[in-house]
């Protein structure tokens, strides 16, 4: 009984001495946190002054040629050689032939109307001298000028009723236009180049039989091209003919100046957009080239232009007032792909030129000073 209460007393005492020196040590722990340092996050500003802003509308397209020729055939014939091959990329200078078609058959037929008229007209002549001696010698004049080698010459001008009855009387008037009409046909055998230019397609070659209707190529101007291109008909009013126009290629190492030459009246029912043409001209430039211009359509006056990045999805900025974070309400005008046009921001507010991460109204920022040395 006596080692039961022994062991009992000496246990209480264990007891007791493990919860003193446990509260011991749980009082000697520090708890107490060091103070957070507090960031003050450095931002790039620039102070408002409102200008007058070009409203510069993004449009792109491809080259075509201003003058384009189709070629097509009237008649039927071999195509002849001539003094250049009818082929792809062959230049040829204004009045140059491009395509000649055998004409020997039919040039036969033509002279043999021509020679006809001639004899007719010959033949008037002894009754003119004796009827009409007041008319014979113009006549007379006319029949000496007449080359079979050569286009028929317009009948001279008959000034009274008499001679007008005698010379129709003749058939000479119908077989004159006869004449003219198988000369007109004659010159559809050959094909000239109306303008300096370049074949872009060429679907026959030399000796082919050629077709009536059937087409023979393409021929273009290389010197001077169109650009159509698509602009919103919200600035439609403002794009006139005349206008200055700068164009770039693809990779931007490029740059033209055109101008608008024709604007389209219509606005397209599905994209609500209006067609203009813009005549530019290049060495450097080709048929099909991919081009992007800048249209400008207006010019917005008291406004400022910012990157796309600083304008808040409800339309807001930030401002820096006294190092302090602000938003301020402020009213889009135009977008492009990287900046975006604002009115209501008044001359000498500062404002956020650069994106902050985590940015709120009330938030403390010092403005960055860029060192003058």
């Amino acid at each position: 009984m006596r080692k039961l209460i022994i062991s009992a007393v000496a246990g209480g005492i264990i007891i007791f001495a493990s919860l003193y020196f446990a509260g011991v040590i749980a009082n000697s722990k520090d708890n107490r946190r060091p103070p957070s340092q507090k960031v003050v996050k450095t931002v790039f500003v620039d102070t408002v002054k409102n200008i007058t802003v070009p409203i510069m509308v993004p449009a792109n397209g491809n080259l075509k040629a201003k003058k384009r020729l189709e070629l097509y055939s009237e008649v039927q014939g071999v195509f002849r050689p001539g003094s250049k091959l009818f082929r792809t990329g062959q230049e040829y200078k204004a009045g140059q032939t491009l395509i000649k078609i055998d004409a020997s058959e039919y040039y036969a037929s033509v002279q043999s109307a021509k020679s006809n008229l001639y004899n007719l007209l010959t033949s008037i002549m002894p009754d003119l001298r004796l009827d009409y001696p007041e008319i014979y010698p113009k006549w007379q004049q006319y029949l000496n000028g007449f080359d079979l080698e050569k286009t028929t010459p317009e009948l001279p001008k008959m000034d009274s009723e008499k001679e007008k009855f005698f010379i129709t009387g003749r058939e000479i008037i119908t077989n004159y236009y006869n004449v003219k009409n198988l000369e007109q046909r004659l010159s559809k055998y050959t094909i000239t180049a109306p303008f300096t230019g370049v074949l872009t397609e060429a679907l026959v070659t030399e000796g082919t039989l050629i077709r009536s209707g059937q087409k023979l190529g393409e021929f273009i101007n290389t010197g001077l091209y169109e650009l159509e291109v698509s602009v919103s008909k919200t600035y439609g009013d403002f794009l006139k003919v005349g206008k200055k126009v700068e164009l770039s290629n693809l990779e931007k190492t490029q740059t033209f100046v055109g101008e608008v030459t024709r604007v389209n009246a219509s606005v397209d029912q599905n994209s609500q957009t209006i067609t203009v043409y813009i005549e530019v001209s290049g060495d450097n430039l080709k048929e099909g080239q991919y081009l992007e211009a800048n249209l400008e359509a207006k010019e917005e006056k008291n406004a400022i232009e910012i990157n796309r990045s600083l304008l808040l999805d409800n339309d807001q900025i930030f401002v820096v007032k006294d190092s302090i974070l602000d938003l301020m309400a402020v009213q889009p005008i135009f977008f492009t792909d990287k900046t975006v046009v604002l009115k209501n921001v008044p001359d000498g507010e500062v404002i956020v030129t650069k994106p902050i991460t985590g940015a709120y109204a009330g938030m403390l920022v010092k403005v960055f000073v860029e060192s003058k040395s």
